[in-house]
């Protein structure tokens, strides 16, 4: 019996190891898959987390293009879609833009026709903004400024924002277009920019407003204040009532100029797209504006302006020297001028 104990103490002896072997074996077991477990839990959630930030980098990135109207193929350039930094253009993000320039000179019914066009609901046309001589000091500057106008940056009260339909500006030949012409032919030509000439057919009519509007200039009859434009009749009756005196002497030379600075400017730019008018022909038929809506791609409105005509009647009127410059002009390519090329009443 003694011997049946030790052996059953001796069998205890010798099942204990094992059962405490198996215990640490099998906590072993359960801390290393609790640990895997962790590890790839973790590698799970940097694989979402991953997944999830590439999915919102994808988001902002890809962006649905506007899709171009079905317009013929040599048109498409200048078909745009701007982004402007300074607002958003909302719910018309996707209606195209038409850039254009008005390219006129000095006293040729440009800042008239420019008020035409402002009439129109979708049409920005900025104004003169080359008068300013640092924004024309060299191409960079130009470029700069360009770039701002089109993209809808360059906010004036002609702005007419997110639902611009045309965007441009009224730049003159003597404000940097002619003098850096290659360049901004290339600019135009690169940014689809289409442009709009303006000219005055009689070029001695064109030279008493020039007269008239320097003396304006220095003299401000109206309330001290110098206006090149109008708004109401009795404005225009008092500037109307100076009439000049055309130094016959330089009255050719000048003409002559007028004329080749005109040419010249036609020469330049004759690969843009472009639409030629006159402010004569505006004048004494309206539909013309029809033309110069259908050139911009945009609907026909009926336009307006504010601005009321200086000179009317006959040009014998609206100088001192008449008598003088018929002697001077007859006979020769500008004799026309004499003559009534159109009648304002």
């Amino acid at each position: 019996m003694g011997d049946a104990f030790f052996f059953f103490i001796k069998d205890m002896l010798i099942v204990r190891p094992p059962v405490k072997s198996s215990l640490v074996l099998r906590i072993s077991v359960v801390a290393f898959v609790m640990v895997c477990g962790v590890f790839m839990c973790s590698i799970g959630l940097k694989q979402i987390s991953s997944f999830t930030k590439a999915g919102f980098v994808d988001i902002r990135v890809v962006e649905r293009p506007c899709e171009v109207p079905n317009v013929e193929s040599w048109e498409r350039p200048y078909v745009h879609f701007p982004k402007p930094t300074t607002f958003s253009r909302a719910e018309c993000s996707c209606n195209p833009v038409r850039y254009f320039v008005i390219a006129s000179t000095q006293r040729s019914g440009s800042g008239w026709f420019e008020t035409l066009l402002n009439s129109h609901m979708n049409v920005s046309s900025n104004g003169e903004i080359f008068s300013v001589k640092p924004r024309r000091s060299n191409m960079s500057t130009i470029v700069d400024t360009l770039d701002r106008i089109y993209n809808l940056d360059w906010l004036t009260s002609a702005s007419k924002n997110e639902c611009t339909a045309a965007v441009g500006l009224k730049w003159m030949l003597n404000q940097g277009l002619m003098q850096n012409h290659e360049a901004i032919v290339d600019y135009f030509s690169t940014k689809g920019v289409s442009m709009i000439f303006l000219f005055r057919r009689n070029l001695l009519r064109r030279r008493i407003s020039i007269l008239a509007n320097a003396y304006d200039q220095s003299a401000k009859p109206l309330d001290g204040k110098h206006k090149s434009h109008v708004h109401s009749p009795d404005e225009a009756k008092i500037l109307a009532s100076y009439k000049p005196s055309i130094n016959t002497t330089l009255l050719i030379p000048e003409l002559q100029q007028a004329d080749n600075m005109v040419k010249q400017a036609l020469e330049y730019f004759n690969t843009t797209r472009h639409i030629i008018l006159y402010y004569e022909d505006i004048i004494k038929n309206h539909t013309v504006l029809n033309d110069v809506q259908d050139f911009l791609r945009i609907p026909r409105m009926g336009l307006k302006s504010r601005q009321v005509k200086i000179h009317k009647g006959p040009l014998r009127e609206q100088v001192e020297n008449w008598g003088d410059i018929q002697k001077v002009l007859n006979g020769t390519p500008y004799e026309s001028f004499l003559h009534e090329d159109y009648r304002v009443s």
